[in-house]
């Protein structure tokens, strides 16, 4: 079976977004923390984030035709892949240090594999997507590695 993927899209491995740097304020972790549920008394107050508050930090604010179908921000960081229904392939997150009010934090995003694989109902393109979140003195607060899957 012939490759979807080619030199062109393969070239964009390594590609890396601009920095977005936001800071984190008290208010907004107690709105997250009510939005998602979580009760500890210490998201309740805004004394530290909970898990996944950093996801939402970082989304753009863009109008409404600048979204994908299903809603969400495009990605402007890909390349236009020859499949493009997209699914979940997989989330890695590593805490390094609790995130509080008051951190300014700055994430880039590196796209950092391309690949096919050959499902039962033909290729599959998958692609991963590395973010690194650090404060100001440039020390590492939270990894992520997203993964996804183009069919």
């Amino acid at each position: 079976m012939t490759s979807v993927l080619n030199d062109a899209l393969l070239a964009n491995i390594g590609r890396q977004s601009e920095p977005v740097r936001e800071l984190v304020t008290r208010r907004e972790i107690r709105k997250y923390a009510i939005a998602t549920g979580n009760r500890q008394r210490k998201y309740l107050d805004g004394d530290q984030a909970p898990p996944m508050f950093h996801v939402a930090l970082f989304w753009d604010v863009v109008e409404l035709d600048e979204l994908s179908p299903d809603g969400v921000s495009i990605d402007r960081l890909l390349p236009k892949f020859p499949l493009e229904k997209a699914m979940a392939g997989g989330l890695h997150i590593e805490y390094h240090r609790p995130v509080r009010p008051g951190d300014w934090l700055t994430a880039t995003r590196t796209l950092s594999n391309i690949y096919e694989k050959i499902g039962r109902s033909g290729p599959l393109i998958f692609y991963e997507v590395d973010m690194d979140i650090v404060d100001d003195d440039g020390n590492l607060v939270i990894r992520e590695k997203t993964t996804r899957i183009l069919r």
